[in-house]
């Protein structure tokens, strides 16, 4: 491929029409696609932006970032939304019924499409307001990762996170170069990290698919290439996905077809074309049933699996009876080593604990006192207001504290806090306090249950004439020979048994041997 996808090799600063993802906290990451125009229409002044829970966020803003950089929320005057945009080229007025959900479903006329176009385009539009940042939010611009992919993908079915597909993968043993096949693709987690995993640097040519059905001309690439074949029952979640593919770059390496493995098995639907076989070495099955797709990964010859290595499977299944109906249909089918993991997830979270009262009003510390001299002069402090509080309500003067004389003038708790917050700015915080780790108090729920199993190589009979002819050779008789030499025993129970019974015939051999 000529421009490698951004999930294979990212560039080091962000650019337009480029996949990005929003990290806004641990479990919340925003996907978007920066444009440097409003293309949804929504009438923003400062042009296309990205509305979350923590903030606005214009992609004027965005663009030209390095990847992970911290970027600050920005005021945006929401209230404008509606009031550009294709009625304001129109000089229209939105009306009530008609939402932006409503104008995507229903195309607008011919004239109003060009009106928009030269209204984008135009050099009399001005170019979007600058933005202004905001005093609070923040987030951190990612790279698209088959990681960040999962924890921010639109959701179509239940996903494979990334805990299962990194420990899948490894015990499939795919690698640079591996070809594998994926049945139940869904909303595409495990597809995005398995082109990861084969991809090896080797080109491919760009897949299509047809307008009218969703079978693909697959690309003439070499043997040693990755490749991803992804099969999907559902018609819409198959051509969601591809769209998605083509997208993110990966049209090269993951093929998407819509099909009923069931029924029709895993073979191309375009078997004219000069289209190489699948021959893959691993197979990943993430399905309702899938003992009724194993009748199709055997060795017969119209499979598609590679005959001349061991093919190792993965199933995903999330309840026990389905593992059962799996296992026997792969003792059936004559695969081996089979196995069964679950896997449960244990956040561990590393921190710097910071304690004392000068970390009061601070997020995420224990502003409590840090040893005794700090809770003396807190109760000192509280003592010392007490007592202005009250000399306010009588005529007798207050009885002076040396103590307090030497703590100074009491300060208000708001004050206090301004004085902590601006003594922060010069602090560096994340060398302070005490490096500690905390786990989660319970495990992940349940996901699924994780069947592997290993089917060996096609063996046929010439492999085992040539096996025979290589064990039998003279020269390797000769070998064993001199590497493992007859011990005396076994010599002395050969000449027994070549004397027939003859007890001279005995006794004189085995005077020869103990003379050797």
């Amino acid at each position: 491929m000529s421009n490698l996808s951004p999930f294979l090799q990212p560039t080091s600063v962000t650019h337009p029409d480029a996949l990005a993802i929003l990290h806004l906290k641990r479990d919340l990451l925003t996907p978007t696609v920066l444009r440097t125009h409003d293309d949804e229409q929504l009438g923003y002044a400062e042009g296309k932006v990205t509305t979350t829970r923590y903030g606005n966020y214009p992609h004027t803003t965005l663009i030209g970032q390095p990847w992970g950089s911290q970027i600050k929320a920005s005021l945006v005057d929401t209230g404008t939304r509606g009031r550009a945009g294709l009625y304001a080229a129109n000089g229209k007025k939105r009306k009530r019924h008609d939402s932006p959900r409503s104008r995507q479903e229903a195309s607008p006329p011919a004239q109003d499409i060009e009106t928009i176009a030269h209204h984008s385009t135009s050099p009399d539009v001005p170019h979007a307001k600058p933005a202004v940042p905001a005093p609070t939010g923040f987030c951190h611009i990612l790279p698209p990762t088959p990681e960040t992919w999962t924890a921010s993908l639109p959701h179509r079915t239940q996903v494979v996170y990334t805990p299962d597909y990194s420990y899948i993968l490894q015990r499939l043993r795919v690698a640079p170069g591996t070809r594998l096949v994926e049945a139940g693709a869904g909303s595409g987690s495990f597809t995005h990290a398995a082109a990861r995993a084969v991809f090896n640097g080797e080109s491919h040519d760009s897949t299509t698919i047809s307008p009218d059905t969703s079978s693909h001309e697959f690309p003439t690439a070499s043997t040693k290439a990755g490749k991803v074949w992804s099969f999907e029952f559902h018609e819409q979640r198959a051509r969601k996905l591809d769209a998605e593919i083509q997208e993110h770059g990966l049209q090269g390496i993951v093929t998407v077809t819509h099909r009923d493995v069931y029924e029709d098995g895993f073979t191309l639907d375009n078997p004219s074309s000069a289209n190489p076989c699948i021959n893959a070495s691993a197979v990943f099955l993430d399905l309702p049933a899938p003992w009724m797709a194993l009748p199709h990964l055997t060795r017969r010859p119209s499979s598609p699996l590679n005959p001349s290595v061991s093919v190792h499977l993965c199933t995903f299944s999330p309840c026990i009876e389905q593992v059962q109906r799996t296992v026997s249909a792969l003792r059936s089918l004559g695969w081996l080593e089979i196995e069964m993991v679950e896997l449960s997830a244990h956040r561990i979270e590393v921190r710097r604990d910071r304690v004392g009262l000068q970390e009061e009003g601070l997020p995420g510390v224990n502003a409590s006192p840090a040893n005794v001299e700090e809770a003396i002069g807190r109760l000192r402090e509280v003592e010392g207001r007490d007592r202005s509080y009250h000399h306010g309500k009588t005529s007798q003067p207050p009885v002076e504290d040396p103590a307090d004389e030497a703590a100074g003038k009491y300060v208000s708790k708001q004050q206090r806090l301004q004085n902590i917050r601006e003594a922060q700015t010069d602090r560096k915080l994340y060398k302070e306090g005490r490096l500690t780790h905390r786990s989660e108090s319970e495990l992940k729920t349940h996901t699924s249950y994780l069947v592997f199993a290993i089917l060996p190589r096609a063996w046929t009979d010439e492999d085992e004439r040539q096996a025979n002819a290589r064990v039998s050779a003279g020269p390797l008789n000769a070998v064993n020979s001199r590497d493992n030499p007859t011990s005396k025993r076994q010599m002395k129970r050969d000449a027994k048994e070549q004397a027939g019974g003859n007890k001279d015939v005995e006794m004189k051999t085995a005077r020869q041997l103990n003379d050797t």
